[in-house]
């Protein structure tokens, strides 16, 4: 087995809650919450050839086919131990690759034998819960994110997540101005340039039809505002996703009536961040159905766990505009930030990525 922290912050997701055999929530601020928990009745993990049910007992933990029969019964201090030792070797490692043997021998004995879930969905661990509120046992998909590592992404870049502005009142002068800006933050500078010209930029739409579709699904303004909002994160107003909804609000560029203090713009940026958290993909239409059924779980720096039960939405989404911010991918690679002309018209693409704080 080989991955990055990312992945391996999925393992140790695993062996931890085997340990502790409960979920804790999390306020907006990533502190554990201890009245809102989440009694664990069994992990379920897919694997290359069944599917085994990582089943709780009060001090042992029973592994169980599919089929119904048992396999093996491990101490719960063994998984705690365990997670343990992947804490300690993840925390004190460097690089982008990790192999670790002592776990990966203690994985294939619980019959482990992958990282990480299927990436085609947000669900990266499945769990069977009793759920303290309904007293009901439901099974729920959650998305791991780890601290460990580097800042993970909430919304990965690609062609289909270019934004397309079409520059109106300008010149082919000021279009091989603009591209000949290279400077370490080109893509900002050459924004700042055309904001700082006699020009005027609109955003016209969304490179990939189905992106744009999904988020219309949401909300039908939702392209025009986060439109807007990425030109002003280019033009170097705000990087945090709370200030540039704070922003918006201010400046108001959709024209909502803000006379009762409503705040349309936090409301609809907050279900976009929760859609794509909890399973909107730029490449996939978009149908409202959650793939992390429970919400998210997240692998502090100090190893705590806490969850996000799409219960707890206020909480979740508190945390969702709190933690994530605005970054700028390679431009080569997916092909945005030069100026450039179609029929008549000149327009720029402008590339929206999402990160974790």
């Amino acid at each position: 087995m080989k991955g990055n922290k990312g992945e391996w912050s999925e393992i140790y997701t695993f062996l931890k809650i085997s340990a502790e055999g409960v979920l804790f929530g999390g306020d907006e601020n990533l502190n554990k919450i201890d009245h809102i928990f989440y009694p664990v009745l069994s992990i379920i993990r897919e694997e290359q050839t069944n599917n085994y049910y990582y089943n709780q007992e009060d001090t042992t933990v029973r592994v169980v086919k599919d089929d119904g029969t048992e396999v093996l019964s491990v101490d719960k201090a063994i998984f705690g131990q365990k997670s343990k030792e992947l804490l300690d070797i993840l925390v004190h490692s460097s690089g982008r690759s990790f192999e670790f043997p002592s776990i990966e021998e203690f994985l294939e004995e619980v019959n482990v034998s992958r990282l990480k879930s299927d990436s085609s969905n947000k669900r990266d661990i499945t769990i069977k819960v009793h759920d303290l509120s309904t007293h009901s046992e439901p099974t729920l998909g959650f998305s791991i994110k780890s601290r460990l590592g580097g800042s993970s992404t909430l919304l990965n870049p690609g062609e289909a997540t270019n934004f397309i502005y079409e520059v109106q009142h300008i010149n082919n002068d000021i279009i091989d101005q603009i591209n000949s800006i290279q400077t370490r933050s080109k893509i900002k500078d050459r924004v700042k340039f055309l904001t700082n010209s006699k020009t005027t930029t609109k955003f016209k739409k969304i490179e990939s039809s189905n992106f744009q579709l999904n988020l219309q699904m949401i909300d039908t303004l939702l392209p025009e505002m986060l439109g807007i909002m990425l030109f002003y994160y280019y033009g170097g107003l705000a990087t945090k996703l709370r200030d540039l909804v704070d922003l918006l609000e201010e400046k108001n560029p959709l024209q909502f009536d803000q006379s009762s203090n409503h705040r349309f713009y936090e409301y609809k940026i907050k279900n976009f961040l929760t859609d794509v958290a909890l399973g909107m993909t730029p490449q996939r239409g978009w149908t409202g159905v959650y793939d992390a059924t429970g919400g998210y779980i997240v692998v502090k720096e100090d190893g705590e766990i806490v969850c996000y039960h799409i219960y707890n939405r206020n909480e979740f989404q508190e945390y969702l505009l709190n933690h994530t911010y605005l970054d700028t991918p390679s431009s080569t690679r997916y092909n945005f930030g030069k100026a450039f002309g179609e029929c008549d018209k000149v327009y720029i693409k402008l590339n929206l990525q999402i990160r974790f704080m």
